[in-house]
């Protein structure tokens, strides 16, 4: 066993490094019958994989756009920024300077339409926007959902299993395809917020139950003990009762965060030129037309990066919460 797996381990690195193609300079010889990788594919077509189809010249606005979204993210991982007043302000902020520069037309940079937007910035955007939209419809439709009122719970539990029964692609080519013709045009707005409205709602969903799973599992003396102190409706769920929540379904809601990122591959088959169509186009050419396979490892790279990025900052929050519990 442990013999297979160096052999495999040498066979791969002599095809990902001893015989790979660097030099973007001659690709003939990336031809089918070459013995390593072609890595000159990503040296000759980084800009399209990373950029799309965004206007060349402008491309620098799309580099600083990403590194806001990254940015913005690293920064809401701090403890120092676990405040609602911070977070809210710096993701305004955030949000505010990407689309001014990602869409321009103000202050001397050129228009630049959402159809145009593309490569990983997009999918950063994409996500990020999903997320600060899924977690608090998520939280309002779990406590919508417990109701007393069945006025209110009823419809609010039909709408989230019928939504979780649904494919997620169905959802989001009803928001990019079929809602426009049941609206009227003023109201039918950009077919990317359409679609990551959807995509948020629809994910929302899945996280309401996590959340009311958790706030389930918590023991009723909780809530009983705060109305005892003559706490309102907020202030019991929003000081007492979701905290330990979220504690409680810390591992779950990561996941659920991981699964977004990787879901935002879907917006590629509804029209949208995210990293992974900028990936397939990259080798879209006859001079590039066998280097798929390097240019899928390349792309699934950064997937594999953020995704895991994300699984070990849940670890971390894990185990601070542990060691705080443990006091």
């Amino acid at each position: 066993m442990i013999a297979s797996f160096v052999y495999l381990a040498c066979r791969l690195f002599e095809w990902a490094v001893v015989n790979a193609i660097w030099s973007p300079a001659h690709p003939e010889l990336c031809g089918p019958d070459r013995q390593g990788a072609c890595w000159a594919v990503i040296a000759a077509r980084w800009r399209l994989i990373m950029f799309g189809l965004y206007p060349f010249e402008e491309q620098w606005r799309s580099a600083i756009s990403s590194a806001i979204v990254l940015g913005t993210v690293a920064l809401s991982c701090f403890p120092v920024m676990w405040h609602a007043k911070k977070l809210l302000a710096l993701w305004i902020i955030s949000f505010a300077a990407f689309n001014w520069l990602m869409s321009g037309g103000i202050l001397g940079l050129s228009y630049v339409p959402t159809r145009m937007w593309g490569g990983l910035s997009l999918t950063l955007y994409v996500f990020a926007f999903v997320c600060i939209v899924m977690m608090p419809t998520a939280v309002v439709l779990a406590l919508l959902k417990r109701s007393k009122m069945p006025l209110i719970a009823f419809p609010v539990t039909w709408v989230i299993d019928f939504l979780r029964s649904l494919p997620l692609l169905v959802v989001l080519f009803f928001a990019a395809v079929v809602l426009p013709f049941g609206l009227p045009d003023w109201m039918a707005g950009e077919k990317l917020y359409r679609v990551i409205v959807a995509f948020a709602f629809y994910n929302a969903c899945y996280q309401a139950e996590v959340i009311r799973a958790g706030i389930e599992s918590l023991p009723k003396g909780q809530e009983e003990a705060a109305k005892a102190l003559g706490l309102g409706y907020f202030a019991i769920y929003g000081r007492v009762i979701l905290p330990q929540a979220f504690r409680v379904t810390l591992p779950a809601t990561i996941n659920q965060v991981v699964i977004v990122f990787l879901e935002t591959a879907l917006i590629v088959i509804i029209g949208f030129f995210d990293i992974l169509a900028s990936g397939n186009a990259a080798f879209g050419t006859a001079q590039w037309g066998t280097t798929s396979t390097e240019v899928y490892l390349f792309v699934g790279g950064i997937f594999f990066a953020c995704c895991l990025s994300l699984s070990k900052y849940g670890a971390y929050l894990e185990g601070r919460l542990a060691k705080r519990q443990s006091r």
